[in-house]
C-alpha cells in the first residue's frame, strides 16, 4: 500500500532585537493502511535518521491513521505506541543504535534504568529500582504484578535484603506502579507511644495484653494490628499502630497499672540447665543489694536473714526471705518462685535469664607413656664343706643353707635328696654344682632383659567449672598396725589402698577457646618384688610405685601438651669377693661374685582438653570413641583361630541404632506367642 506523507514547514518569528537566525521545526502526519511493519519501521528511521535493527521475529501489517501534525518527539512516541500494540518493543543502545524486539524479549535486553529524575514516558521500555521503607516488599510485589503487563515485557521483582522492588515495563506503567508504591508506602507509617508502669511489670503487661488482642489480629491487617514491646530496662511498654489501635491499648494498661494489696508480685521460673537451689544465694545477695540502694543504703532489720534458709514446710524445697522479699527453691521441678516487688523482680529476672544457660562440657584425655628396658648379668662360684665354712654369696637370691645341703645331701648314687631340690627350685637361671668327698661348689649364672612400653589414656568429660574424678584400679590391703591380745593372739590393722589409674580435673574455659585446668594424675601399682619377698620385708607392708602430678596449667581446646615427665638412665655394677682369693687373676673369679644391672626409663604425661559447645560436637566425639571399641571387638572376632570352636563374641551394635533383642531371643518370643495364641 502506498503511503502518504504530507511535511511542511512552519518558520518562526524572526526575533530582531536579539538577532537569532530562524528555526525549522519538523512536523509528521502519516496514515498507514495494509502497510507492513518493516516498511513502517524503514520509513520511521528513514524521518528520525534512525539506525534501526529488526529482529527477524517481527512481522505483520498495520492499520494507524493521524489526523494531527506531529513534532519529532511526539512522532516517536507515535511509533512506539504503534510497536506496543502490535506487541513489540524498542531497546536503545549506547551508540544510538534502535533494536526492535518481541516485546517479551524487551525485558532481559539493555534497556535503560531510571529514576525519579528521569523517570522516561510513554511507551518506552524502563526499569525502575524502588526502594520501600515501611511496607515488605514480599507482601506487595505480588499485587503489583497484577497491575503489570507480566505476558509482555513487564516484569516485578523483589529483594528482601534490602528491601527494594525491581520494576520492568512501560515507562507510563512503571510510573504508575511507582506512585502506587509511594501511596503505599505512606500507609504503613506508624507512631510510637512509651507508656511507663508504676506497679505492673513491663513483660507481663505485655503478655497479658497481648493474650487479649490474640483474636483482634486475626481479623485486623498486619498494618492495623498494634505492635508491643516490653522494656525491661525502664519498666516500660513501647506501642507502635495506627491512632485508635493505639489508643485502645493505652487505655487498657492504665487501668491495669494500680497498686495491688500484697505490694508486689509472684512468679515462678522454670529452669532449663541450672540448679534452683545454687541461685537462692545468688539472687538474694542481688536482692540485698536492689533493695539497699532503693531504701538509700539503709538496710532493714528483715534483710539481715541468712541466706539459704527454708522457707515453710515443702519437702525438697529451700529458700530466703527478707522484707517483701521471697526466694524459694523447689528442687522437685527445679524452679524458682519468687515474690519481690515489680522493680527487684525485674532485675532478678535479667540474673536468672543470665545464669541459667547451656554450660559448655570439656573432654579432658591425660596420655600416659611410658617405656622400660632393663638388662642384668650375674655370675659367681660358691664353695661348702661339710665340717662348715664355705662361701654363701647371698645376693644370688638362695637360702643360705643351699650350698652346704647341696654338698651335705647328695646320695651315694648321684641323685640330689628332696631337700637340695626344693631349695634350688627358688633361684632362676643356671646353678650347676659338684661334690667330691667333703667339698661341694656350685657355680650360678642368670642374664635377663626386660622391656615394658605402657600407654594408657584415661578421659572424662565434665562440665565448665565442675570437678570431675576418674579412677581404674583395684584396692590393695595394707597392714597398718598390730595389736596383740591377753590371750597371746595378734590383730591386725588393715586399710585399703587404692592402686592403679587416678585422674582429677576441674577445667575453666577462657577466652579465645582455652580452658584452665586443675589436674591430680596418680598411676600406682604395686612393686613386683613384695610377691618374692621375704619374711623380715613382709613384716613392713607392702611397696607400692607411684607417680603423680599435681599442678594448673593453661591449654587451648583440642592441643596437646606436656604435664610432666621423668627420663632416668641407671647402672648398677656388684661385685662380692673372698678377701685375697677373690684377687687372684683368673683364678679370683672362683671365689668371685659379680652383678651387673642396667635400666633406663622414660616416663611422660600429657594433657589433650576439647571443648565441647554443642550437641553436635559432643556426639561426634562419642561416636567416634563408640566406634573404635566397636572395631576392636570386631577385628578379634576376626582373628579367631579356625580351628578353634566357634564363638559367639558380644559386638556393639553400630552407633546410632536402638538396642534390639537377639535373634534367639526374638524366636523364643515367637514361639511363646504361637503357643499362647494356640491356647
Amino acid at each position: 500500500m502506498k503511503q502518504f506523507f504530507k511535511r511542511s514547514l512552519i518558520i518562526s518569528c524572526l526575533l530582531t532585537q536579539l538577532n537569532v537566525q530562524p528555526v525549522l521545526a519538523a512536523e509528521y502526519s502519516a496514515s498507514f493502511k495494509g502497510t507492513d511493519i518493516q516498511e513502517f519501521i524503514n520509513t520511521v528511521g528513514k524521518n528520525l535518521n534512525k539506525t534501526i535493527i529488526v529482529d527477524p521475529s517481527v512481522r505483520g501489517t498495520i492499520n494507524v491513521r493521524s489526523y494531527d501534525l506531529l513534532n519529532e518527539e511526539q512522532y516517536y512516541q507515535f511509533f512506539l505506541s504503534v510497536l506496543d500494540v502490535y506487541g513489540f518493543a524498542v531497546v536503545p543502545m549506547p551508540n544510538g543504535i534502535l533494536k526492535v524486539v518481541k516485546a517479551q524479549n524487551a525485558k532481559t535486553s539493555s534497556i535503560p534504568v531510571t529514576d525519579d529524575a528521569s523517570p522516561g514516558s510513554g511507551d518506552e521500555m524502563v526499569t525502575r529500582v524502588v526502594p520501600v521503607r515501611n511496607v515488605s516488599v514480599r507482601e506487595l510485589a505480588p499485587l503489583l504484578r497484577q497491575l503489570n503487563d507480566n505476558a509482555g515485557g513487564g516484569n516485578v521483582v523483589h529483594y528482601e535484603p534490602s528491601n527494594v522492588l525491581l520494576i520492568t515495563g512501560r515507562a507510563a506503567v512503571v510510573n504508575r506502579l511507582v506512585e502506587i508504591v509511594h501511596r503505599v508506602d505512606k500507609v504503613g507509617d506508624e507512631n510510637v507511644d512509651i507508656i511507663k508502669l508504676k506497679y505492673a511489670s513491663a513483660s507481663e503487661m505485655v503478655r497479658l495484653i497481648t493474650a487479649l488482642t490474640k483474636s483482634d489480629k486475626n481479623t485486623l491487617s498486619n498494618v492495623l494490628t498494634p505492635k508491643l514491646v516490653a522494656d525491661e530496662r525502664t519498666n516500660a511498654v513501647v506501642i507502635s499502630g495506627e491512632n485508635q489501635s493505639r489508643q485502645r491499648l493505652i487505655n487498657m494498661i492504665r487501668q491495669l497499672d494500680r497498686e495491688q494489696q500484697s505490694q508486689g508480685n509472684t512468679r515462678v521460673f522454670y529452669l532449663k540447665y541450672a540448679k534452683a537451689k545454687n541461685l537462692v544465694e545468688v539472687l538474694s545477695g542481688v536482692s540485698k543489694t536492689i533493695q539497699a540502694d532503693k531504701q538509700g543504703n539503709q538496710t532493714t532489720g528483715g534483710m539481715n536473714s541468712t541466706a539459704g534458709s527454708s522457707t515453710g514446710s515443702t519437702s525438697g524445697a529451700s529458700g530466703f526471705n527478707g522484707k517483701d522479699l521471697s526466694i524459694v527453691a523447689d528442687e522437685q521441678t527445679n524452679a524458682l518462685v519468687i515474690t519481690a516487688q515489680p522493680d527487684v523482680m525485674q532485675e532478678l529476672e535479667r540474673v536468672i535469664a543470665r545464669l541459667d544457660i547451656r554450660r559448655a562440657q570439656v573432654l579432658v584425655e591425660a596420655i600416659i607413656v611410658e617405656v622400660q628396658d632393663g638388662d642384668a648379668f650375674n655370675l659367681g662360684v660358691q664353695w661348702a664343706n661339710t665340717n662348715g665354712g664355705g662361701t654363701q654369696f647371698t645376693a644370688t637370691g638362695l637360702p643360705t643353707t643351699t650350698v652346704a645341703n647341696a654338698a651335705i645331701e647328695y646320695n651315694n648314687d648321684g641323685t640330689l635328696s628332696s631337700n637340695t631340690t626344693k631349695a634350688l627350685s627358688n633361684f632362676n637361671g643356671l646353678a650347676a654344682g659338684f661334690y667330691s668327698g667333703n667339698w661341694a661348689g656350685l657355680v650360678t649364672a642368670l642374664s635377663s632383659n626386660t622391656k615394658s612400653n605402657i600407654l594408657a589414656t584415661p578421659s572424662i568429660v565434665t562440665l565448665d567449672n565442675k570437678e570431675a574424678a576418674f579412677n581404674v584400679g583395684q584396692e590393695v590391703p595394707v597392714v597398718t598396725g598390730s595389736q596383740s591380745s591377753t590371750t597371746g593372739s595378734v590383730f591386725n590393722t588393715v586399710e585399703r589402698k587404692t592402686v592403679g589409674t587416678k585422674l582429677k580435673v576441674t577445667p575453666q574455659i577462657n577466652e579465645g577457646d582455652s580452658v584452665l585446668m586443675e589436674i591430680e594424675q596418680e598411676v600406682s601399682s604395686v612393686a613386683a618384688s613384695t610377691s618374692t619377698s621375704s619374711s623380715s620385708n613382709s613384716d613392713l607392708g607392702d611397696t607400692f610405685n607411684t607417680r603423680t602430678v599435681k599442678n594448673a596449667v593453661l591449654v587451648k581446646s583440642g592441643e596437646t601438651v606436656v604435664l610432666g615427665g621423668l627420663l632416668s638412665n641407671n647402672t648398677a655394677e656388684s661385685t662380692y669377693k673372698v678377701p685375697l682369693l677373690g684377687d687372684i687373676p683368673v683364678l679370683g673369679y672362683l671365689f668371685r661374685y659379680n652383678s651387673t644391672s642396667k635400666t633406663k626409663q622414660n616416663l611422660m604425661v600429657f594433657i589433650h582438653p576439647t571443648i565441647l559447645r554443642d550437641p553436635v560436637t559432643y556426639t561426634g566425639v562419642s561416636s567416634s570413641k563408640y566406634n573404635l571399641f566397636r572395631a576392636e571387638q570386631l577385628s578379634q572376632e576376626q582373628e579367631n583361630d579356625s580351628l578353634s570352636p566357634s564363638v559367639d563374641r558380644p559386638v556393639l551394635p553400630a552407633y546410632g541404632t536402638e538396642t534390639t533383642l537377639s535373634p534367639k531371643m526374638k524366636a523364643l518370643l515367637e514361639q511363646q506367642r504361637q503357643a499362647e495364641g494356640v491356647q
